[in-house]
């Protein structure tokens, strides 16, 4: 596409075409598909806002991805001057250079061995090894000194290293005994279609988005999202993990062996489901996530 649309409604239908291709650069950008969400959805308010007052866009799709860009560098402050480094004894050591092949190697890691790391980890060596910038822009972007970065570098290339050195089937940590015992519960009352017992199971002022859809607030609103999966029946819940935060995954019953098709995150207050962030409407999300099945 090579002329700006002139109108709303060929906005959205821009932004629906490229929200896909939106989500998997701001999710590689921040290591998260969870966050890569968030991100993608202040970039298209951004975008909204923008179009209104913009002059005639000639390029649009390197328009987009340029708010897309630079929103995910906004996320990535916010999120490293709340986890800023504090061990001082990390900061004397030193990242060396890399080789162009191991550079390539670092830059093809998927998300979910990006998501191992930890945020100050993940997020130097994304921005250097994978989006190119220099240590004095890596700084920058996340208000630390130049001997934490080089820390962080260092610490997150050679954890790649070892995770690219485990097996596949290498273990990882499980969930809780009381997120497991919580999720089962949601999980078995909304395959058996009991979904009375899952209403009793929500707080009065439960908020619910539909990832790329809608929003609802309060029991009554969010009654008729249980209302309508009890019409349809192209799911099969399992408790299971995101990128490492308990979750329900969703799979079609009638594909056997295959990936889920999308998740869903609780949050609790109380014992009861304060909010729930379903991604029926976002299939993309999964893909390129760390996903797995509960075992316990």
């Amino acid at each position: 596409m090579t002329s700006s649309p002139q109108a709303p409604a060929a906005v959205d239908a821009l932004l629906a075409a490229m929200r896909p291709r939106l989500h998997r650069y701001c999710a590689r950008m921040v290591g998260s598909v969870i966050d890569g969400e968030d991100v993608l959805q202040d970039a298209l308010i951004k975008a909204m806002e923008a179009f209104a007052s913009a002059a005639p866009i000639q390029h649009p799709e390197a328009w987009l991805f340029r708010i897309a860009h630079n929103t995910a560098l906004d996320f990535l402050r916010r999120r490293n001057r709340q986890d800023a480094l504090h061990a001082p004894e990390e900061v004397d050591m030193m990242a060396g250079e890399l080789d162009d092949v191991s550079r390539r190697e670092i830059a093809a890691s998927s998300l979910r061995t990006f998501m191992r790391l930890p945020v100050a980890q993940r997020s130097s060596v994304i921005l250097m090894d994978v989006l190119g910038c220099s240590l004095q822009e890596v700084c920058g972007i996340m208000d630390f000194s130049l001997p934490a970065v080089k820390a962080a570098l260092y610490r997150g290339r050679t954890q790649l290293r070892a995770f690219a050195r485990e097996p596949d089937d290498a273990p990882r940590p499980g969930l809780s005994p009381a997120d497991r015992s919580r999720l089962n519960a949601y999980v078995g009352r909304f395959n058996a279609h009991d979904f009375d017992a899952i209403r009793a199971m929500i707080a009065d002022d439960i908020r619910l988005e539909l990832v790329n859809k809608t929003r609802l607030n309060g029991k009554a609103e969010v009654s008729r999202y249980f209302g309508n999966y009890a019409k349809i029946d192209d799911w099969h819940l399992v408790t299971g993990q995101v990128e490492g935060r308990p979750a329900i995954l969703v799979f079609d019953p009638n594909t056997q062996g295959g990936p889920p098709r999308s998740f869903m995150l609780l949050d609790w207050s109380a014992d009861k489901v304060a909010t729930i962030r379903d991604f029926r409407h976002a299939p993309y999300a999964i893909d390129g996530a760390e996903w797995a099945v509960d075992r316990g």
